[in-house]
Parts: C-alpha cells; structure tokens; sequence
C-alpha cells in the first residue's frame, strides 16, 4: 500500500504548498482522494499515469478540495481519454461539473459516472475483488464524508516445500490457494495448514479530512493500518478549530489513540504555521505512532 501526498494544507494554494490532494495505490488500484487545485501539476510531478486514475473521491465541497476537479476533467479529454470515470462525492457534485462543462461547451468524449452521497451512515460505495470502499461520516460545516479503503482477505501463500514434500500436482495449486484440503489418489487427505502459509494481513486506510473532533467516527475505522486525520490546528488555536469544525493535533491523536490505529498520519495543516514539528510534538503527548504529511512525500505502508 503506497500513499502519495500530492497536497496537504488547508485554505489557499501557495507557491510551495498545495490544497488537498492524495493518490492511494493499493491491490493494483489508483484511487485519488480529493482534488485541490494543482492536483493535475502535482500528479505529473509524481509521475502517475492519468489513465490509470478511474475513481475520485471527493470528501465535502469545499473548494480547497475540490477545485482542481474540473480541470482535470478537461485534461483528460484533452488526452483522449476513452475508458469511463467515476466519481464520488456529496450531492451537488454532478450539477456542479455538468454546469462547468455546458457553459463551456466542453462535454467529454468519455462518459462521466457521479455516485452521489447524502446519507449520514457510512455506506459501501466501491467494491470489487481486491478492496472496498465505504464511506466514514464525519462532522464539518458541511456535509463531508472520510473514506475507508480495505483490502479484501488474500489469498493463502503456497508452502512451496510441503506441497513438492507431499508429491501434489500444480493442478491442485488454486485450490489450496483458496484454503482447501487436498485428498491424494491414495486417499489420504492432507491438511491446507500443511501446505500453505497464512497470508499477510489485509491493509485498511482511513482517511478522515476535514472534520471537527468526532469520537463517533471511531467505530468505522477501530484498528485500522493508517488513519489520515486533519490537524488544521495546534492546541494554542483550538479556539479557532470549534470555530471553524477543524480538529487540533492533539485531538487527532486522541482520536488514533481510541481507535487503536496502528499509524496516524497527521495532515491539512494551517498555513499560519511556519513549520510542522509543533504538530507532531503535540500529537506524541497523546499517540506515539505519528507521521507528518507533506508536498510530495510517499508513503509505503
């Protein structure tokens, strides 16, 4: 599981940092999350393949997350982009970009699919054979919605060595995969525990942008590999964080720390701020687990 971090700051664009924008690869997917302006620059700056991009999951609409949307839309057309596109997001989301593309008489060559959100329970959006996605309400000014990214089980590793120990046919190879015993012509039926190996475990991200400090959120992503949390502010503005339904370090960490995460992940930092440090000593006093997102860094998990 690889996270690419193509903007992580709230509010306006700067010359050195970008409104929020990420690209998981997980199980051979490419799923953007958000969509800031810049979006495109930064995913040609990483070097990803926009045709690789088939799913987009914006969070709320809220500009600083959303508006490089339409333009990337474009650039896709431009490119002759032929394979359909689905994105997910709040209500309003289709009538927004459909407007953008009348009133410019740019309609696309390929066909745009809105999976439109309003419920305030998580629901499953995406599901295939390797991941599912569902969605994890969260609690902001506006309707806005995290994501949860799971892997389905894999399949069992072979024990090479028993299974040629034993004489067993490679015909017998996708069953045992699966977990099944093997019979012998002789009649003697081999245990699956003894000719396979347990696979890793299946990985599990969440990523909760933008929201005020939600306990009730917990309970969608207890014991996930990564938690992505908005850490707008420090505690010397939280203040500000009630304000604006924004979360500080601190609470992001509270909330890792309940859920039993494995990692936290803290991002959506204030430009108020001249450094980062500050966010991660503060959420260590909380949650010893914590990495800082920034333009640019890649993650493997």
């Amino acid at each position: 599981m690889k996270l690419h971090i193509l903007g992580c700051y709230a509010a306006t664009p700067r010359t050195l940092t970008n409104p929020t924008s990420q690209v998981l690869e997980i199980r051979n997917h490419l799923f953007l999350i958000d969509c800031g302006e810049g979006t495109q620059v930064q995913l040609r700056k990483h070097k990803i393949k926009f045709s690789r991009i088939s799913h987009i999951f914006i969070s709320h609409l809220h500009g600083d997350h959303f508006f490089g949307l339409p333009g990337l839309i474009s650039t896709f057309q431009l490119l002759g982009r032929e394979k359909e596109l689905h994105i997910y997001g709040p209500k309003g989301i289709k009538e927004v970009i459909n407007l953008l593309l009348k009133v410019g008489n740019s309609w696309t060559g390929f066909e745009l699919l809105f999976h439109e959100l309003e419920s305030k329970e998580s629901q499953l959006v995406y599901q295939d054979s390797k991941v599912k996605v569902s969605t994890i309400p969260l609690d902001h000014r506006i309707y806005t919605n995290g994501f949860l990214f799971q892997e389905n089980p894999l399949e069992r590793t072979l024990n090479v060595e028993a299974v040629r120990n034993y004489g067993i046919d490679k015909a017998y190879f996708k069953m045992i995969k699966k977990g099944n015993d093997v019979t012998l012509d002789n009649g003697k039926r081999i245990s699956n525990k003894l000719l396979s190996l347990d696979p890793p475990s299946p990985k599990r991200y969440a990523y909760c942008s933008d929201t005020a400090y939600y306990p009730e959120a917990i309970k969608h992503f207890q014991g996930a590999d990564v938690l992505y949390h908005e850490s707008t502010f420090l505690e010397s503005e939280a203040h500000l964080a009630r304000k604006t339904k924004h979360a500080t370090a601190k609470e992001a960490a509270t909330i890792a720390k309940a859920a039993a995460v494995k990692q936290l992940l803290l991002g959506h930092f204030s430009t108020r701020y001249k450094g980062l440090h500050a966010f991660e000593s503060e959420a260590k006093t909380i949650f010893p687990h914590v990495l800082l997102a920034d333009d640019g860094k890649v993650f493997e998990f």
